[in-house]
């Protein structure tokens, strides 16, 4: 692969993606593909930081002239503060025990500028030559030194399209560890059209991994005109290092304006108001973890933020309606809408599921249920399905479930299947004007009345109520999915078991 030259004039796109793959590709042989994001989103940031300030220091000068001070220039010009000693140049000078060096470097930039920083490059040891040898780390650091990342030479677009490339990148040589920070952006982009985010919004993802869902609805801001600024945005992710990725990907992409929490949403929701009740938002959008067996259900009938709704406290085996009591209790009462991915599963699984699917029905939450196609996703194969929530339904939707089958669109990848811009267009455009589209291949939906999924016994499965399906296929289909997981299921407890043998001794 050819690099781009040493501080090109101009990058394209490519060559800016090849650019950052190399930097990847420097670290293979000590570091396990799937750590990579651990090791190159950090020195990327630590890159554009010291660029960027360098950039903003020659405009301050030249601006400010013989009235140049340095508490202006940082006041007036820069979004960050390098103390002295920690700035790019003196980190990669040092040739000899480069990671202890760069340890000091990062430590020092983040309690520069504690509000925006602290935390952000993870908790990597750099100093470790047995995890990142000496040599490894220079590599990687001799692949950013031949490229400039300030606006001259880079465009925010194409630095933030570029680190978006890195963590699909990544996310494919992560395998099914992929889904705790990546969401296909194609999924997501589906989701954001769906939801609609208007200037002025409040955008909330409690299970934000590397941020994807909060930078498309800024772009979809954007694109549609609106103020990208005007969008006020919230996350919390409980992995150290993917809250710091997320925080860095908004950062890369113009955004300065946001709160990204660290923390266990359903332990410590971290997301509240002045008055410590959790705040209010008008778009709750997510990707959370599927049937998450570590959730606190225990301690959830008491929940001081009254998140079990319906005093329903779904099993402790299984999070995924948790995860949706926790969406709606953020909503706001007024225009809040709400958008999950989910498995099938909670579409028809028995018990306090079948409970939670009676509250949102009868309390005229759910708006609508939108089935995708098979394996699109890196961490699972799963068929999976959207659910959306509104606050305040149209007339025409009141006291009725917009079903949508659109298993039939997508295209054909090498790893997982895609959604293509026609795919994500129509089954967009089946949600919103609720009809059927005769011109559009591979999609059926129905507008049902409660009462007859009343009759259904709160059976969300979407073959019941499309009328091309049989209840037979209906059925079918519900035995597939529910095989699928608990496939999944036991290949994680599996690999558990294996890894816990492995650590006590014993060869598999």
């Amino acid at each position: 692969m050819t690099l781009a030259p040493a501080n090109p004039d101009h990058l394209t796109q490519r060559q800016l993606e090849q650019s950052l793959w190399s930097a990847a590709n420097a670290l293979r042989g000590p570091v396990d593909p799937g750590d990579f994001k651990a090791y190159v989103f950090p020195v990327l940031f630590y890159k554009w930081i010291s660029d960027v300030y360098d950039y903003r220091h020659i405009e301050a000068v030249d601006d400010l002239g013989e009235d140049w001070s340095q508490a202006q220039e940082d006041e007036e010009y820069q979004t960050f503060i390098i103390p002295e000693g920690a700035h790019w140049d003196d980190t990669y000078d040092v040739t000899k025990n480069t990671g202890t060096n760069l340890n000091k470097a990062l430590v020092a930039i983040q309690e520069a500028n504690p509000g925006k920083l602290a935390g952000v490059f993870g908790d990597v040891n750099w100093s470790n030559q047995e995890r990142i040898p000496q040599q490894a780390l220079r590599s990687l650091m001799q692949v950013f030194e031949r490229l400039t990342l300030d606006p001259a030479h880079v465009s925010g677009d194409m630095l933030g399209s570029a680190y978006e490339y890195l963590l699909r990148e990544f996310a494919e040589a992560s395998g099914k560890k992929a889904g705790e920070f990546f969401t296909p952006r194609h999924v997501v982009h589906l989701l954001v059209k769906i939801l609609d985010p208007q200037p002025g919004d409040s955008v909330c993802d409690p299970a934000c991994g590397s941020a994807g869902m909060l930078v498309e609805t800024v772009e979809a801001v954007k694109l549609a005109g609106g103020n990208p600024r005007s969008i006020n945005l919230y996350g919390q992710e409980q992995n150290l290092t993917t809250a710091g990725i997320a925080r860095m990907n908004l950062y890369l992409h113009g955004v300065e304006d946001f709160e990204i929490k660290r923390g266990d949403t359903f332990r410590e929701p971290k997301l509240l108001d002045e008055s410590g009740k959790l705040r209010k938002f008008n778009v709750v959008i997510a990707n959370p973890p599927f049937s998450l067996d570590s959730w606190p259900s225990q301690t959830w009938a008491k929940d001081p933020h009254k998140r079990a709704l319906g005093s329903i406290v779904p099993p402790a085996k299984n999070g995924d309606w948790a995860w949706i009591q926790h969406m709606l209790s953020v909503m706001d009462p007024i225009v809040g809408r709400v958008g999950v991915v989910m498995p099938h599963g909670v579409l028809f699984r028995g018990g306090r599921e079948a409970e939670m699917r009676q509250w949102v029905v009868d309390n005229d939450a759910l708006e609508a249920v939108i089935g995708l196609p098979n394996n699109l996703f890196y961490s699972t194969s799963i068929p999976v399905c959207l659910l959306i929530f509104r606050a305040n339904k149209s007339a025409a939707r009141k006291n009725h479930v917009l079903f949508i089958d659109a298993r039939a669109r997508f295209k054909s990848a090498k790893n997982q299947n895609t959604l293509g811009d026609d795919d994500v267009d129509a089954i967009d455009a089946a949600y919103k004007r609720g009809e059927d589209v005769d011109d559009e291949i591979g999609l059926s939906l129905e507008l049902v009345h409660r009462d007859e999924i009343r009759q259904h016994a709160y059976n969300l499965n979407i073959g019941r109520y499309i009328p091309t399906e049989t209840r037979a296929e209906a059925d079918v289909d519900a035995a597939l999915a529910s095989l699928r997981e608990s496939q999944e299921a036991l290949d994680a407890a599996r690999a558990a078991l294996d890894l816990r043998l492995k650590e006590a001794g014993f060869d598999a």
